[in-house]
């Protein structure tokens, strides 16, 4: 019997939990604790920022962090608001390692329709001052809906466009002053710098230029200027500034191609007081050789070449079109003015030389007092070294021209001759030269003609007559022309 009840003790004992075994010792399951920390612009060690001449921007930026050993959520702050949380890189640089393991991009911004939202079916305070005695009151309201505008519910009744101002007991734990990255990290515990760079939208640049014709309309000067626009939603300052001239393919607002990320890595070239260049990929980069500050809502503008004396063509140019050719027309313009265009090459011997951003150059000439007017203005392509500009001033005021067709003739049904005689008149104290350039639209052979003319292109023909000062010249030829 002893031994039986023995037994029957020992068998309880084994089946019955212990109260002290039944919780798990700290020992055998770790506990992960994730420590808070935040990122700011003072952090800050150094930015570069390439902009795109297409409304978008590449930041750039290392920072220090201070980071304790083990799982850290990091805050990481003051951030572009057009930023695209998908193309943000994070790179540790040297330190005893870091790893991301979660990215959150916060941007529920604060603002007081974002702020009701949060306190629907919350109380809040509602002040109004009092018109007999001009004291303010208070009263407790809940908010029960805000669309279309708040709607409450004080004591017993409900009711909406209730005067006044809401106090809120707090901000919402889900609401931030500002875009914010938010990263998990398993951090090696130091002193970690990191650099990030991301794309953001609300970045650009365009050039201008003023060009500075002389007396004798023979030489100019030119100046180009750079004006950058941020509206990022942040400042950055002391940024290495880099921009890029050239149309780089996107793809529906996302990451853009290798030549972009290639962008992410690229070297500054020397420096220098202004713009310096260099080929990048099939683009132009442009680098400043001086930190600059890029502020938020702001504009600037940075000289990006400076020109002086370089030759300049000034060129009146009377066009034709092709639809003259196929058809009986007689008179087809009277008194139509000349354009007036300046030529000159972006050429090293011309003291320029560096490939052209598209924008807009406008040119001034000094008056005869002296006074600087403004001429013209024209836009420009990116243009490369050793191309020739092209620049349209506007119509000349005393030279003009008409254009008559003498004979038509029909040779079959896709070809014709005809004759055309073109009246140029000029009343200016000096002699000009201008040139006719007659597209044709076809395979085209001139038959007779009254001055030399040039074959531009397999289409179009050229003559250069000499108008007299105060006189009139007459242009005139016959043409074959097959267009089928």
């Amino acid at each position: 019997m002893r031994r039986i009840l023995t037994l029957v003790a020992t068998l309880t004992a084994a089946t019955v939990p212990s109260a002290i075994d039944s919780s798990p010792s700290n020992d055998s399951v770790p506990q992960q604790v994730t420590t808070a920390q935040q990122s700011t612009a003072a952090q800050r060690e150094s930015v570069s920022i390439t902009v795109y001449n297409q409304n978008f921007g590449l930041v750039r930026e290392l920072r220090t962090l201070d980071l304790p050993s083990g799982r850290v959520s990091l805050e990481y702050g003051d951030v572009a608001s057009g930023i695209q949380p998908e193309t943000v890189h994070i790179r540790p640089i040297g330190g005893r390692g870091l790893q991301v393991l979660e990215q959150n991009y916060q941007f529920d911004l604060l603002n007081p329709q974002k702020l009701l939202e949060k306190y629907v079916g919350r109380m809040v305070n509602v002040y109004r001052t009092n018109p007999q005695t001009g004291e303010e009151q208070v009263v407790e309201a809940e908010v029960l809906s805000v669309n279309g505008g708040p709607i409450l519910r004080i004591g017993d009744e409900i009711t909406f466009n209730y005067p006044g101002r809401f106090g809120f007991p707090e901000v919402p734990d889900n609401l931030i002053a500002e875009p914010t990255l938010l990263w998990r990290l398993d951090a090696g515990g130091g002193d970690q710098q990191v650099e990030v760079s991301y794309l953001t939208q609300s970045m650009n640049w365009k050039s201008d230029y003023v060009m500075v014709l002389n007396e004798d309309d023979d030489e100019a000067g030119l100046t180009g200027w750079v004006t950058l626009t941020n509206q990022s939603g942040t400042s950055y300052e002391g940024a290495q500034l880099q921009l890029v001239a050239g149309d780089v393919q996107r793809v529906q607002n996302n990451m853009a191609p290798a030549a972009m990320r290639r962008a992410m890595m690229a070297d500054a070239v020397q420096e220098s007081a202004g713009f310096s260049e260099e080929s990048f990929f099939e683009y132009h980069l442009y680098t400043l050789g001086r930190p600059a500050d890029l502020m938020n809502n702001e504009q600037k503008q940075v000289t990006l070449l400076e020109a002086e004396q370089f030759g300049v063509d000034k060129r009146l140019i009377f066009h034709g079109a092709t639809h003259y050719y196929r058809g009986q027309y007689g008179q087809v313009t009277s008194n139509q003015k000349v354009g007036v265009f300046l030529d000159f090459e972006n050429s090293e011997r011309n003291g320029l030389g560096m490939p052209l951003p598209k924008g807009v150059v406008r040119v001034y000439k000094r008056d005869g007092s002296g006074a600087q007017q403004f001429i013209g203005e024209d836009l420009i392509d990116h243009t490369p070294r050793d191309e020739t500009l092209r620049i349209k001033m506007g119509e000349a005021f005393d030279v003009v021209g008409d254009r008559l067709q003498m004979d038509y003739d029909v040779i079959s049904n896709c070809v014709s001759e005809s004759t055309w005689q073109i009246d140029l008149r000029n009343h200016k104290d000096e002699d000009v030269e201008v040139m006719l350039v007659e597209p044709v639209g076809g395979d085209w052979q001139i038959l007779s003609s009254s001055h030399e003319y040039s074959r531009t292109d397999a289409w179009t023909f050229t003559m250069s007559p000499t108008v007299p000062a105060n006189g009139e010249t007459t242009v005139r030829y016959r043409v074959r022309v097959r267009w089928c």
